[in-house]
Order: C-alpha cells, then sequence, then structure tokens
C-alpha cells in the first residue's frame, strides 16, 4: 500500500509497444511516463521520481545498458527491468549483474505484464521499508535493544524513564516474551546505580528448595551440600539492583522472608544468625495475574504492595503490529552478522500475518533459525518453521485478504485513523476507503 499511484517509467524506442505497456500499466492504478528517445531519460530522472523503470534492451543512440548506468547514477533507489528479446537473454543477465533486479522477455501479453509488474512491485516496495527501517533504527537511542514505535510501549517505557532515579520497587507484567527483562535493565541503566550490578533471578528456574539459599546465601554445613560459605543474590547486589523474574511463583515462606528485606533492608544467610544489611533496589516481573493470586490467597497482599511500587504493563506483540517490521529487521541485523541477507516477500507476508503468541522472543528465534537456513542469503517460506507458515496464511489468504487482516489489527490499537494511517504508510483518505471496501 502506498500513499500514491506507484510512478513508473517505461523507455522504448518502438512506439506501439511503448504504448501498449502504459495502456496495460494504467489499467492497474500506476502511473506511468513514456520515453521514446532514450536520450531523453536524464531530463526525466532529474524531474521525476519513479519507482520502477521498464527499459528496453536493444535501443539507438543509447541502450539499455547505458541508460540501466544513468538511473543508477541519478536515481538509485529506483528498481530497473529489462526487457529483451528471446536472442538478448545473455546480455539481459550481463544487466542483472550491473544492478537490474531482472529482466522481462518479449514477447509478452497484458496479463503476464500485470502479474510481472505487480511482483515488481512487492519487491520494490519491501527494499523501501527496508530503508527506511534502517533509517528508523539508526536514529532509535537510549533504549537498548527496546525496538519500538508503538505508542502503548513508548508510554510505558516514558513511566520507566522517569521513576528509574528513585528507589520505589517495580512491577513489570507482561506475557512471557514481551522484554520483561530488558525493561528492568533499561531502568537499572537510566538510574544512579548503573555502575553497579544488576544481579537477575529466575525465581521460576530455581527448585524451592534452594531458592532462599540462592536469594540470601548459606553458611557451610547449614544443609547437605552447603561445603563452603556463599553469598547469595541480594548481596551481590548490594548497591545496585535486583530483577526478580516469575516473581508469581514463590511459595509462601520465601514471600514473608523477601517482604522482610523490603521492609528493614536486611537479612541473615542460611544457616547464620548474622544479620547484614544491604541497599538494593528490586524490580520484579510477572507473566501472572497478580491480581488473581492475591483473591486466591496464593500471593501475599502486603508484598505484593512493596513491590508495586510503580507498576508497567507492556503490551503483546500482537497488539503493537506495527513493530513487527522493525523487529524483523533488527534481529536479520543481528543474526546475519558479515553476510548480506534477505527476506522474500512471500516470506515477509508471512511473517507480518503470524500472530506471534510467544512475541518478540518468538520472532527472534524463528529470525536466527531463518538467517541460519538461508544459505543463498534469501529467507523463503520455506525457511520457516511449518507451525508458522500455517498459523500466518489459513487457507492460502489472497494478497487482499491479507491487507484487510493487516488493516483490521492497525484499527484495534490505534488511537484514531490518522494514526492508523501512519502505521500503514498510507494517507488518511486512503485507509478510509480501504476500510469501508473491507467492511471494517
Amino acid at each position: 500500500m502506498q500513499q500514491q499511484k506507484p510512478k513508473v517509467l517505461v523507455v522504448d524506442d518502438e512506439k506501439n509497444i511503448l504504448h501498449t505497456i502504459g495502456i496495460c500499466l494504467e489499467t492497474i492504478g500506476i502511473d506511468a511516463t513514456l520515453c521514446a528517445k532514450p536520450q531523453d531519460v536524464l531530463h526525466l530522472l532529474q524531474d521525476h521520481v519513479f519507482d520502477i523503470a521498464f527499459v528496453d534492451l536493444k535501443m539507438s543512440p543509447m541502450d539499455g545498458i547505458e541508460i540501466l548506468a544513468e538511473i543508477k547514477q541519478y536515481s538509485p533507489e529506483t528498481t530497473v527491468i529489462i526487457m529483451t528479446a528471446h536472442g538478448s537473454v545473455d546480455s539481459a543477465v550481463v544487466a542483472i549483474k550491473k544492478g537490474a533486479y531482472d529482466y522481462l522477455q518479449k514477447p509478452f501479453d497484458f496479463e503476464e505484464l500485470k502479474l510481472f509488474t505487480q511482483k515488481v512491485l512487492v519487491y520494490h516496495q519491501l527494499v523501501h521499508e527496508v530503508a527506511e527501517l534502517r533509517e528508523e533504527l539508526a536514529s532509535m537511542h537510549g533504549n537498548g535493544e527496546i525496538i519500538t514505535r508503538n505508542r502503548a510501549m513508548i508510554e510505558q517505557l516514558d513511566v520507566a524513564a522517569r521513576v528509574a532515579e528513585s528507589t520505589i520497587s517495580i512491577l513489570v507484567e507482561g506475557e512471557s516474551g514481551t522484554g520483561k527483562e530488558l525493561v528492568a535493565h533499561y531502568i537499572h541503566q537510566k538510574s544512579n546505580r548503573a555502575d553497579k550490578p544488576f544481579v537477575k533471578v529466575n525465581c521460576a528456574a530455581i527448585p524451592e528448595q534452594l531458592l532462599e539459599s540462592e536469594l540470601f546465601g548459606h553458611v557451610r554445613g547449614s544443609f547437605t551440600g552447603a561445603l563452603k560459605d556463599r553469598q547469595g543474590r541480594f548481596e551481590m547486589a548490594d548497591g545496585g539492583t535486583i530483577f526478580l523474574d516469575e516473581i508469581g511463583e514463590l511459595s509462601s515462606p520465601i514471600q514473608s522472608k523477601l517482604l522482610r528485606v523490603l521492609q528493614t533492608k536486611d537479612f541473615e544467610r542460611v544457616g547464620e544468625n548474622i544479620t547484614r544489611k544491604v541497599d538494593v533496589r528490586v524490580i520484579s516481573a510477572t507473566n501472572r495475574n497478580l491480581d488473581e493470586a492475591l483473591k486466591e490467597g496464593s500471593f501475599r497482599e502486603d508484598l505484593f504492595y512493596r513491590l508495586n511500587g510503580v507498576r508497567i504493563k507492556l503490551p503483546s506483540l500482537r497488539e503493537r503490529p506495527e513493530d513487527v517490521p522493525l523487529l524483523i529487521f533488527h534481529f536479520l541485523k543481528k543474526f546475519s552478522k558479515d553476510r548480506d541477507i534477505v527476506i522474500s516477500p512471500e516470506a515477509d507476508k508471512i511473517l507480518k500475518v503470524y500472530r506471534w503468541s510467544g512475541n518478540v522472543r518468538e520472532l527472534e528465534n524463528v529470525i536466527e533459525r531463518a538467517a541460519l537456513l538461508a544459505s543463498d542469503g534469501i529467507i523463503e517460506p520455506a525457511h520457516l518453521p511449518e507451525e508458522i507458515c500455517n498459523g500466518s496464511v489459513p487457507n492460502a489468504l489472497s494478497l487482499e485478504e491479507v491487507e484487510k487482516l493487516q488493516i483490521k489489527k492497525v484499527l484495534q490499537i490505534a488511537k484514531d485513523y490518522d494514526e492508523a494511517a501512519r502505521i500503514l504508510g498510507v494517507d488518511r483518505k486512503t485507509l478510509l476507503n480501504k476500510r469501508k471496501k473491507f467492511g471494517l
């Protein structure tokens, strides 16, 4: 989808072919500029910006290779297609090596030209989007690896930044994979404790009988296997920040001991009577509904209010579809190393429609896997997990159905039509027309 008609330049010194192509392109909503004199192309490039250029290979006084060179020099963002007769395919391959995207073999009919042009437009739009994403990512700073342009996510990060320098406890809520640890680290980096330790504890990953020792330490001989004195995570984090992930999984006895540390700032190691003081900022996280846990009685109310000084709620990736392209590009960059890896239009469509129940973590894993499998540098649907392909385009959705799904998603999360249009990359009028067309 674009804000205006795609602009296509057609260069061919055979006027009957030139006008036939122009009529065909107009029928699919393309603004076609026809040029019968190849020597006039430079003037056209100086006055107009073209998305695509169809250039005939055999022309006089300039041939298609010379025109390709001019376009690459003066309008590098234009996608160039070489048109060639059957006997000149080898020359067309040379043109591709010099920067043309593809070639179209003459003769071709209306339907073939329409389908070919639509395929090239999808490719061109993808390249254009990648360039914009690269620019947008380059302009982002201060959020570590928190990549977002979602309004709700930005608001939550703003809250995090504003409370970072205080000592108030923070509770970060969100589904698994939404970036709770990244947000905790972001808060730590923004605080005046940034040069002190940031210590992570996954409360669900440590057996209950060992968790007390893990948090508060132990002395030699306090239990079987305690062969020497050991610092706990709270001591390690002294002066800094401790991040308690999956806080909703704590047992009742550990909840009591944690409450005491939050209230009095002191504790004892397991098996020791010496009280130790600690200065630690506590950030906790959960993917459980702690309000429900309070009602059930499985989580202490007094501890909840100690942890919940400020509550930050992270939206799922399903609620921030405008972030998916940014994140795809970010992870491609991360995992491609020294290789150039691109995503085919078909794979790109699948990734953008999938619901991402595992959120950002799932997307990261999928891109890492695909980057490893794409030996030729192009990620195709075959490089994506089967469940992603099956879950994204059930019953082989048409391009129009995919478009409808994407618009519907964005309308659900945008505050108004202007914001929805900005996210989708169209003007407001186009969005309203699409909404009416799809009955949304």
